[in-house]
């Protein structure tokens, strides 16, 4: 694995990026700068860049929430959200009825236009899962929910595999963490996001559509500060792969205020997967 200090060291090597948003491009509040910069940078280099998302909606609102926190709009050329892959799912699941969990006005645009009915769990031939209802709550708080979907065998479709997500200085518990005691606990899991082929799939095929052409796997680099999402997707894609070291994880791979490549390996082989490339921060 190699440590970079300007993405720039290696464009020459790729055509196209699929880099993860948030905790590589924004914290869910501040746009990181260096960031946004070094994308504009591979685009003027004539790189095609997908911004590659496992925010649990469509596209659709994407472009606006970078607007609002100032990120250019000539720093990515798509955008590919596993809700964009996950509506796959769930509209070949409709009428349903669907018992659905997510914050109501958040997770909205991932439900429109599909024909789901919701109801109650003892009803539900599936559940559905954005995020937690609320931000306070715990992956605890939903055991009893989980214990009575597993006693009917009910699907758990998971919008975002992410088990937190950093916001501001604090981490928030996100759906994945939900799906993840499911299945523990013997429960059918369905996922569409990163680290599952689906949202690969999808934006492979968006990226071939938009250049015109193929694009050969081995021009193609995955960045993302997410091991068991972003690091294990690209290597189950057979892309390489640049881990950002910050992000969700603050300051634990560093030791005094530098990065720490023995910890930034001993992460990486707890989750059996491998980075090319390693950056404190996109730059």
């Amino acid at each position: 694995m190699q440590t970079l200090t300007s993405l720039d060291a290696v464009l020459d090597r790729y055509e196209a990026l699929l880099c993860d948003v948030w905790g590589v491009l924004h914290n869910g509040r501040r746009l990181y700068p260096h960031a946004a910069a070094a994308l504009q940078r591979a685009r003027k280099a004539g790189k095609l860049v997908t911004l590659l998302t496992n925010v649990p909606k469509p596209r659709g609102p994407i472009p606006g929430q970078l607007d609002r926190i100032g990120c250019p709009r000539d720093a990515w050329d798509m955008i590919v959200t596993s809700g964009d892959a996950t509506r796959f799912e769930l509209g070949a699941r409709a009428p349903g009825p669907v018992f659905k969990i997510g914050p109501e006005e958040f997770d909205r645009p991932l439900w429109e236009g599909l024909g789901l009915e919701t109801t109650t769990l003892d009803r539900a031939r599936f559940v559905a899962i954005s995020g937690l209802n609320r931000e306070d709550e715990t992956p605890a708080d939903y055991a009893d929910i989980l214990k009575q979907a597993r006693a009917r065998d009910l699907e758990l479709i998971c919008a975002n595999p992410d088990i937190v997500v950093r916001v501001g200085d604090h981490l928030v518990w996100c759906a994945g963490a939900i799906a993840r005691d499911y299945a523990a606990i013997g429960g059918r899991v369905i996922m569409a996001g990163k680290p599952y082929p689906p949202i690969y799939d999808l934006a492979l095929r968006e990226l071939e559509a938009h250049a015109g052409r193929a694009i050969d796997k081995s021009r193609i680099l995955c960045i993302g500060d997410g091991v068991p999402t972003d690091v294990a997707g690209a290597n189950g894609q057979g892309l390489d792969c640049l881990f950002i070291a910050s992000g969700m994880h603050g300051e634990a791979l560093f030791t005094d205020g530098a990065l720490d490549s023995a910890k930034v390996e001993t992460a990486l082989a707890s989750e059996g997967v491998r980075a090319n490339y390693v950056m404190p921060e996109l730059a």
